[in-house]
């Protein structure tokens, strides 16, 4: 199946020229390009249409999750059609093992995995495993961290079809195999339940269920059928099952792997014998036995991905297979925000291998563990397709790598000429920015607040809400649903001032942001220098009337490169809008549906929430200000909601022992339950019927 652009929009401003340029250098087979771009001028647009040109598997690499979720719902809305997927860690939380030999301190590994982000994951393995064409991955640099062997993968898959002989016996064993479940209640994914001769299995990823009717030994009839209520929606001839989980190994692979463990063991606990060191010798033997005896019986232990390499069969040394080993050898690879994502990709190894070697070194983990790591940069590259360098700012390595192959695309559609900045001192700079979000919020518009530290970004947030703005806050240590949560209530008119840190550069599309202030804008480093204030300063490229304040004491001259080149687009814009007769006018998002990351996800995740900051105004009781809004709380289900939200913060208050903020929120509560009741009433006298 081919790639089918769905839009409402036409390529406009330098798009087309840019489009044609892109598609002309790779048909070329030039293994490099770069789109030099601005923030609002469609780079996400342009790559649509060279991908429903190409009509190629396509991976996306963005260097953060809330980006990442971003071009997934803006794909997702261009191709509806198609196989639109997002693979990002699932770890909500993650703290790795390690050893600090300084303090003699180990620490074991934590983490807390998000089930629905699995699924996702799983699905865009199922997507590239079956031989479409039409599949678009966005995925975060965890895309370079190993998985398990494609082949071994598509080994496991459990192939039905109508005919076969086949015990049900058998098919339960090759189901528990796979890692599923036998219930006898509801089908989760990934689980399975026998009735009399017929066996209901709900996929891994979720959304089909299948029932797998016998007759004897044969399967008779497969069915595929709605998860939740049992009904039958088609008859089908066969049906694959995949694996739950990405690392299935074969049984003989799994014996295998236990003979070369305890090789390897007895190797080891040698090599420290003859060093004299009893100690690591003991620890490495008791660890290790341990997990072989979990395998044995259990077919995983704690950490088995430190023994991936034998289950693998790979040989020391040889990379992991990752995501990109399960696409095809024409595929485009489109790497986001380049100047970040490159970097960020180039450290992995570096990182990984130090905290490694620390747990080798003293008897926590055999030699294989350095195995489990992520791909090394000259790995990475060996492993690339065509590739399209995105960036507002490339760096030296994109723009070498591109050659002849860099085009500029800095015109945006809507005519919006790039935001004006001022510099100003920094010494009342909480004034001005509450005078800045007065006139700002009159205006309809939201704003951004970007400070130097996560500690900062939170009380500049407390400070705002005490002052009776609606504010939230977003750093890196909310989990990822929670973040695309956050930018979906920025959308939905919840709160009017954002705070964060480094997450509110690249590329997240805040069309309604007025204004962006950058704190500490003289502070020389990786958060203020060119290339940061110029991305920051995007988030208000999108709007008509955008506008950057920096505060500082003096101008460095990151600042005033920012404010130059700033300027000189500016020049070319405003002469290319005169010389076209264009009138710039207010861009729309483009994505109008809330994310997809946030549909049918289940409960706990539907519910997510700041729970640090409210969704409303605090500390403003005037009546009017409830009637001139009530419009908005219309929705039963939106207003129980806020309720239910201004009851948790009150409660949070008080416990804070902020009795202020605490009688703030009660009253809201209290506003808001006498709105819900107006219009039960209001709803109850119309269904009355009249004499």
């Amino acid at each position: 199946m081919d790639f089918k652009l769905v839009s409402d929009y036409a390529p406009m401003g330098d798009q087309p020229e840019a489009i044609e340029q892109l598609v002309a250098h790779l048909q070329r087979g030039v293994p490099a390009a770069t789109l030099h771009g601005v923030t609002g001028s469609g780079k996400t647009f342009t790559m649509a249409n060279v991908i429903a040109r190409l009509n190629r598997p396509v991976l996306v690499l963005s260097h953060n999750k809330t980006l990442a979720a971003q071009l997934y719902s803006e794909f997702k809305s261009f191709f509806p059609e198609n196989a639109v997927e997002y693979f990002v860690s699932y770890y909500d939380y993650y703290q790795p093992e390690a050893y600090i030999p300084s303090t003699d301190t180990y620490i074991e590994k934590d983490l807390a995995i998000n089930s629905e982000i699995d699924r996702m994951r799983l699905s865009a393995t199922y997507s590239l495993l079956s031989g479409r064409r039409d599949v678009i991955v966005v995925a975060s640099v965890s895309c370079i961290y190993g998985i398990g062997n494609p082949a071994d993968f598509h080994s496991t898959m459990v192939q039905l079809k109508v005919g076969d002989v086949m015990a049900m016996k058998h098919l339960m064993y090759r189901l528990v195999e796979i890692l599923y479940t036998r219930v006898n209640g509801d089908l989760e994914p990934s689980t399975f339940r026998l009735t009399g001769d017929t066996i209901t299995i709900r996929s891994s990823i979720g959304n089909h269920c299948y029932r797998v009717t016998f007759f004897d030994d044969e399967i008779e009839d497969i069915s595929l059928i709605d998860a939740e209520s049992g009904q039958r929606l088609d008859s089908l001839d066969k049906v694959n099952i995949y694996p739950a989980n990405l690392f299935v190994p074969s049984k003989q692979r799994v014996e295998q792997a236990v003979l070369n463990i305890e090789a390897d063991l007895e190797t080891q606990i040698e090599f420290f014998t003859k060093e004299g060191r009893e100690l690591e010798a003991k620890r490495i033997e008791q660890r290790v036995n341990y997990d072989l005896e979990m395998i044995r019986e259990l077919g995983y232990c704690s950490g088995i991905e430190n023994y991936s390499r034998y289950f693998d069969g790979r040989s020391p040394g040889m990379r992991p297979f990752c995501l990109l080993d399960y696409f095809p050898e024409d595929s485009l690879f489109i790497i986001d925000e380049s100047h970040v994502t490159v970097p960020q990709v180039r450290g992995m190894f570096g990182g990984d291998r130090s905290r490694k070697e620390n747990l080798v070194e003293y008897g926590f983990r055999l030699p294989a563990a350095r195995d489990n790591r992520p791909l090394r940069f000259e790995e990475f590259e060996s492993l690339q397709g065509q590739t399209i360098y995105v960036s507002a700012t490339p760096a030296p390595y994109e723009l070498m790598r591109s050659e002849n192959s860099v085009i500029e695309q800095f015109i945006r559609p809507t005519g919006i000429i790039d935001p004006a900045l001022r510099v100003c001192d920094a010494t009342h700079q909480i004034d001005r920015l509450m005078e800045d979000i007065d006139e700002c919020v009159k205006r309809g518009g939201k704003m951004i607040v970007t400070t130097i530290s996560k500690r900062m970004c939170e009380e500049v947030s407390a400070y705002l809400e005490k002052m009776g703005v609606r504010s939230r806050y977003i750093h890196s240590d909310l989990d990822t649903l929670e973040r695309v949560q956050i930018i979906e209530d920025m959308h939905a008119d919840l709160f009017d001032v954002l705070c964060g840190v480094n997450l509110l550069r690249e590329g997240i599309d805040l069309p309604e942001v007025s204004q962006v202030s950058i704190f500490d804008a003289d502070k020389n480093g990786y958060l203020r220098n060119y290339t940061a204030m110029t991305q920051v300063a995007g988030r208000a490229a999108r709007h008509a009337k955008g506008q950057v304040v920096l505060y500082g004491a003096v101008c460095t001259d990151a600042m005033r490169r920012t404010v130059e080149d700033s300027n000189r687009r500016r020049e070319r814009q405003i002469r290319y809008n005169i010389e076209n007769g264009i009138m710039p006018r207010q861009a729309k998002r483009n994505a109008a549906q809330p994310s997809p990351l946030l549909d049918g996800i289940g409960e706990g995740v539907n519910n997510i929430v700041n729970d640090v900051q409210a969704p409303y105004s605090v500390g403003i009781t005037d009546s009017q200000y409830v009637a001139d809004n009530r419009a908005q709380y219309q929705e039963a289900e939106n207003i129980d909601a806020l309720i239910e939200q201004a009851r948790k913060d009150m409660e949070r208050a008080a416990k804070s022992l902020d009795f202020m903020a605490a009688a703030r929120y009660r009253d809201r509560m209290y506003e808001l339950q006498e709105i819900r009741k107006a219009s039960h009433e209001a709803k109850e006298y119309l269904q009355t019927p009249k004499r």
